[in-house]
């Protein structure tokens, strides 16, 4: 077996490669460095920053990673206010009603328990994956060279992940502290996949961080969200306190991002409407360009048109650049502020929701006790079978079991540990464990996976990308090379364990050594040179001075005698008139 044929035996198709020519080209390379390998034995160091080819092409050997299907159904709900409304039956009207006598205003609902008949069938973990439907945007994006369009792009995939809403008023579950979701979206014109990891890292205050890689199109996503909610009487807000943060990992920019809140009115009289507030903020601090988007609320008085309004600006530094003007839901238009040109900015059309990237989830058999979908299918069944009261007893045999974990861990003292994330003990930001940032290298890079929620790849060579001076080794001691996995795991990262590479690392070392040292000479050069910069000025100021002080003491003695003279000039001219 060939590497293309590796490739195409992980990816479930006929062709990994994106044309022809790829595939002769990754054919030619094989054969350079065959050619080349002799030539590497030969010589006693190589310092030149290239591949190492002192190791042959590996054997093919069986990746174990997580089987994903894809997804069955999905429900994208319309485009505008007739899909956000929820006409309430008398028998939940008394649901709300009870509900209503354990809040006031302005009480935080985290801990409140909400009936059943609002639930969406599915995790906020899976309901926070809604965003990646059109990762493709963002692959585009990462490709492209100039930094404006690349905000641009960036912020018509921020908008591409609103449309898709269930119908009616509903909120998904919370997620149980330790619960995991993954899935997958497949890149079909890039032969690469999106994967999208997520854990609830904390139930007080609740906490989900989320996870998005691609290396292969060059770009990752991470962040964490606290959801809060606030009750105002008549409505309520679900507020999703956190950031995001995107990566474009051949650049090296971060996009960070926040998130508009959810609304709710009409609890008590009216028609009960879900709607989005606020204003989110998109900002590169690299290039300078940032972006404002701010959700509009339905006026009292306002019409149809009002619903789901948004207005925005593309900015770089100050300078306004473009305009954005439209609905979340539907068609958003883009004006150039200097030449005042309006186009269309981005529309979920059926055409454009026909292109949505396929989702794959975990195989239901291979999923963990904790993962989102298997923990919730008794509630989920329940609420599909539209009974409400087994989704009730179902939802509190779950809650009921996280009080009584949570009891034991504070009987014993002990702490939670989160299997996927860690929270950083300065900046309080919670990190994927198993993030690896490092831009994909065609060469060595072959594929990426993922099993029990560790992102890896899988690569050509298990030496490293970068040589430096090594010792000559005999024919007899080589070993045939092996294929190895990329994974940023702390413990668990591959290494060949030779002599060379001990030598490579201490050489590395040595070279690092001489620069801080040469550095740490030129600081104390320049720290000297300010401090005889600050003599000579002193030296200055003292002679400016003393020459200066004399002349202002006669000046002023002078001024003095003129006007006591001209004082007794006048008191005698006086004393001469009035005799």
């Amino acid at each position: 077996l060939n590497d293309s044929e590796i490739e195409r035996h992980h990816f479930k198709d006929q062709d990994t490669y994106s044309d022809k020519s790829d595939k002769e080209n990754d054919h030619d390379h094989e054969e350079s460095d065959n050619d080349g390998l002799g030539k590497s034995e030969e010589s006693d160091s190589d310092t030149s920053e290239r591949q190492d080819d002192s190791y042959v092409d590996p054997e093919p050997i069986d990746i174990k990673e997580t089987t994903y299907l894809e997804q069955s159904h999905e429900e994208l709900g319309e485009a505008g206010e007739a899909a956000q409304t929820e006409e309430v039956s008398e028998e939940n009207k008394s649901l709300i009603w009870t509900l209503l006598k354990q809040v006031r205003p302005g009480m935080d609902l985290s801990k409140v328990v909400l009936p059943t008949f609002i639930l969406e069938p599915r995790s906020f973990l899976d309901k926070l994956s809604d965003y990646y439907y059109h990762a493709d945007f963002l692959s585009e994006a990462a490709l492209e060279e100039n930094a404006y369009n690349r905000m641009n792009k960036v912020v018509k995939w921020y908008l591409s992940g609103f449309y898709k809403k269930p119908k009616g008023l509903k909120k998904p579950y919370n997620p149980i502290l330790g619960e995991t979701f993954r899935c997958v979206w497949i890149h079909p014109r890039t032969n690469s996949k999106t994967f999208y990891i997520a854990e609830q890292v904390s139930h007080h205050p609740p906490i989900s961080a989320f996870y998005v890689s691609n290396r292969k199109d060059g770009f990752c996503l991470s962040g964490s969200i606290l959801a809060k909610s606030k009750f105002y009487g008549n409505s309520l807000s679900a507020i999703l306190d956190g950031e995001g943060r995107l990566t474009f990992l051949n650049r090296g920019e971060d996009y960070v991002m926040t998130m508009p809140y959810a609304h709710c009115k009409g609890i008590l009289y009216g028609t009960m409407t879900l709607e989005l507030g606020g204003t989110v903020n998109i900002t590169c601090e690299k290039t300078g360009y940032s972006a404002t988007i701010e959700f509009k609320l339905k006026p009292f008085l306002g019409n149809n048109d009002s619903v789901n309004q948004i207005s925005g600006k593309i900015k770089f530094g100050k300078e306004v650049l473009a305009l954005l003007e439209g609905h979340w839901d539907s068609e958003v238009t883009i004006s150039d502020k200097k030449t005042g040109v309006s186009e269309t900015f981005w529309n979920p059309t059926s055409d454009m929701k026909q292109r949505r990237l396929p989702r794959y989830t975990v195989k239901f058999e291979e999923q963990d006790d904790f993962e989102s979908e298997k923990l919730w299918q008794q509630v989920t069944r329940a609420i599909n079978n539209k009974d409400q009261t087994e989704a009730t007893h179902e939802k509190y045999i779950l809650e009921e079991a996280q009080r009584k974990s949570a009891k034991e861990r504070k009987l014993k003292g002990e702490e939670w540990t989160c299997k996927l994330f860690d929270q950083d003990s300065v900046t309080g930001e919670w990190h994927y464990k198993y993030a690896d940032t490092r831009p994909w290298d065609p060469l060595n890079d072959m594929i990426q996976f993922e099993k029990d929620g560790i992102i890896q790849t899988k690569v050509r060579h298990r030496t490293p990308m970068v040589t430096v001076p090594k010792i000559k080794r005999k024919p007899a001691s080589q070993k045939k090379g092996e294929c190895g996995f990329s994974s940023p795991e702390p413990d668990n990262q591959d290494s060949s364990g030779s002599e060379a590479q001990l030598l490579k690392h201490n050489t590395r070392i040595r070279k690092k050594g001489a620069d801080l040292g040469e550095l740490q000479s030129a600081i104390e050069s320049i720290k000297e040179t300010q401090e005889d910069i600050k003599r000579e000025i002193m030296a200055l100021r003292n002679r400016v001075t003393s020459n200066s002080s004399p002349l202002d003491y006669h000046s002023l003695q002078f001024k003095h005698y003129v006007f006591i003279l001209l004082m007794v000039l006048l008191q005698l001219i006086i004393n001469f008139f009035f005799k």
